[in-house]
């Protein structure tokens, strides 16, 4: 089993794609995909899955961004599915299936990713690190809602981690035993506390603004 995408792959991947992140916003950006590759690729050495396929699809993931964001992991699996350039790597059967990956990696998702590549992908799209999630929340609410105030903010990052990340959120992991667990944990014990969580709130609210003492 390969242990690395194939080295023509990579290069079409990272000249061709990748650079359309750079147009998308701070928690979609060309770190954001360069780290759910890194983290789908450890998963498929884990899993045994195509590694040429996992990394495809995590290159393509939030590709859809070029659209309105609601919809974006379908516009992301149609640019995947009419990408011409992938029939050199891939089967017909494995363009819908990266296709589908890529449709079901939305952590809003209603029901269980169709495959273990929409598992592997949704999974690593999850930055349950604490510190990435506090701070792509804000960097997000900041480059989407400017008209909000400081208050006004932090009600919206205090909501949206109720309703993703909190114990009732909505959110799912998919590959048990994965890192994300106790990451998960973690950010859940923060959330609970409403004075811990503004204090994150404000340190990166002061960092993405340039209010620092």
């Amino acid at each position: 089993m390969k242990n690395a995408p194939s080295l023509d792959l990579m290069e079409m991947i990272e000249t061709q794609i990748l650079p359309k992140y750079s147009e998308f916003d701070k928690a979609h950006n060309l770190e954001h995909v360069t780290r759910v590759i890194r983290r789908s690729l450890e998963l498929a050495a884990r899993t045994g899955a195509d590694v040429d396929m996992v990394y495809t699809i995590a290159a393509y993931h939030d590709i859809g961004m070029s659209g309105p964001r609601a919809v974006h992991h379908i516009t992301g699996g149609k640019i995947l599915s009419q990408d011409m350039r992938l029939k050199r790597w891939f089967t017909p059967e494995q363009m819908k299936i990266m296709k589908e990956a890529i449709e079901d990696h939305r952590a809003s998702a209603s029901r269980a990713p169709r495959s273990l590549y929409g598992k592997i992908v949704a999974e690593a799209d999850r930055d349950i690190v604490p510190e990435q999630v506090f701070r792509r929340t804000v960097q997000f609410g900041l480059s989407n809602y400017p008209e909000l105030d400081k208050e006004h903010q932090w009600q919206r990052f205090r909501e949206h981690m109720d309703q993703k990340y909190s114990a009732h959120g909505y959110i799912r992991l998919w590959i048990p035993g994965s890192p994300n667990e106790e990451k998960l944990t973690q950010l859940r014990n923060i959330i609970a506390n409403e004075k811990a969580l503004r204090q994150e709130f404000e340190r990166y609210f002061d960092e993405e603004t340039g209010n620092i003492d």
